[in-house]
């Protein structure tokens, strides 16, 4: 019988953002889960980080699944050469596809649409609906004052402080490939 292949879902911005780290950080992940026999999951478009993360999979020979929702199949330039490549109605619908088709998740550098995955993703484990683990690739400290936000919700009573360590931060991509390695074995 053969193994499984895991899948790791990636959130990232349909833009490069203002600092060329952002850009090598996605290549980089994108070539990391290919070299790992790791499936990319992600939003199916092919700008920003999420086409770098994307090409650079296909580049290594990774396998890739795509989700995107009709609206943004121009917007967001879908990405039809993907091994899996599926179109949904809605944003809600794209999130649980991903979600649910994905063994880990890695936010990378991103703006109001990839927080909007996290804390989807975030609050879900909270309520106990998956046990996935979470991981944010804090690239120039990125993620920094999120993080901050967070243990703020915990400090104020908002957020059990299980909250924070449903996070598990990762500074560089090879702390990433270490931390998914522990958790994907």
């Amino acid at each position: 019988m053969t193994k499984m292949q895991k899948s790791v879902c990636v959130y990232c911005g349909s833009r490069d953002g203002s600092k060329p780290a952002y850009a090598q950080a996605a290549a980089d992940v994108g070539d990391m889960l290919a070299h790992n026999h790791w499936r990319l999951v992600y939003g199916a478009g092919d700008v920003g980080l999420m086409g770098r993360v994307a090409r650079a999979t296909q580049d290594a020979g990774g396998t890739t699944f795509g989700v995107i929702p009709t609206h943004l199949l121009d917007w967001e330039v879908g990405k039809r050469d993907l091994d899996t490549f599926i179109i949904t109605e809605t944003m809600h619908e794209r999130k649980k596809v991903m979600l649910m088709n994905a063994d880990a998740v890695v936010i990378l550098p991103g703006g109001a649409g990839s927080l909007d995955e996290l804390f989807e993703a975030l609050t879900w484990r909270q309520l106990g609906l998956h046990s996935k683990p979470i991981f944010a690739l804090n690239t120039n400290g990125f993620w920094t004052p999120l993080l901050g936000l967070i243990d703020h919700f915990i400090t104020e009573g908002f957020a059990d402080a299980s909250l924070r360590g449903f996070v598990q931060v990762a500074d560089d991509v090879p702390a990433l490939t270490s931390g998914l390695r522990a958790a994907l074995s």
